[in-house]
Order: structure tokens, then sequence, then C-alpha cells
């Protein structure tokens, strides 16, 4: 069995046809799909709260937060519940896939960093690209990928 510095663990999960991969730590659970209830005035990538266990957990169209276009639920979609970790607290928050496959292992030397590709590209959420024989898996820094005003406005949702 390989060791934690040789290896990690990651969730992996499709939008559209993109694969991406969050670290299996900060996966509290995954659910399936509904509505979430909707919160007034919150940025189009906010879909709402979702009762996880008596906690309202904002919910969020990780497709649109990328510039994608909606998510439109199937039956494969799921939301995953993560607890991410930012700099003054944990923020519990769910994520909308298209369909979520597995945990799977990446060797920490095959993850590579982040392509330059010439021009002006918001990159710095993602932590790195893994290669696969059918294409790549990014793997998301969720706590980079959501900026501090984001987080704040999420968080005070929650608390409304």
């Amino acid at each position: 069995m390989a060791t934690n510095s040789i290896e990690a663990q990651f969730v992996t999960f499709s939008l559209g046809d993109e694969i991406f991969a969050v670290p299996v730590e900060v996966v509290r659970e995954i659910l399936d799909h509904e509505e979430a209830f909707k919160i007034p005035n919150g940025p189009d990538y906010l879909l709402g709260l979702r009762d996880v266990r008596g906690q309202g957990v904002p919910t969020i169209d990780l497709r649109l937060k990328l510039g994608l276009s909606k998510t439109v639920p199937t039956p494969h979609t799921r939301v995953l519940v993560l607890d991410v970790p930012l700099a003054d607290r944990l923020l519990t928050l769910g994520l909308v896939a298209d369909r979520v496959f597995e945990v799977t292992p990446f060797r920490r030397d095959k993850i590579e960093a982040a392509p330059d590709i010439g021009v002006n590209w918001n990159s710095e959420y993602i932590d790195g690209v893994v290669r696969r024989e059918n294409g790549f898996v990014v793997i998301i820094n969720l706590a980079r990928l959501l900026s501090k005003e984001d987080a704040a406005m999420i968080a005070s949702r929650r608390a409304a």
C-alpha cells in the first residue's frame, strides 16, 4: 500500500465532458440532487440552501462559477457536500456535479501544474492536472475558487 507522501486520494466528478477532482478529505458526503431553497439577490451560481442533516448548506452550481452553461439536472446529478478549509474557518458548501465517479488515488509526482496557455487566464483555482488515457482531470482548489467576497457572501446567506 502506498504512503500518503506518494499518493493523494481524490473524488472525481464531471461537468459536461470535463473531469474534475477535489481532495477526498474535504468531501463530507454525496447526495442525490434536489432543488435548493432559493436565496434572493445572490449571484447566479448560488442555487440556494439545502437541508443536510438539519444544517442549511449553501449550494452552488460549479458550472456557472466556472463560466459554463447552467446545470440541467439528470438522474446522475449529485451534490457533493464539502467542508472547505478557508484561512479563518471551515466553509460547508454543496457543489452540484453532473456525475460523481469514484474515489481514486493520484500519484503526487504525476500531478502537473496548471498549463500556461500564453494569455491572461484565471487558472489560480487549479491545483494541478493529471493525465489519463482519455484526457485530463483538473484538480480544483475550492478555497481559491471562491474569492473572499464569495465565501463571505455565502457564509452570510447561510446565517440569514
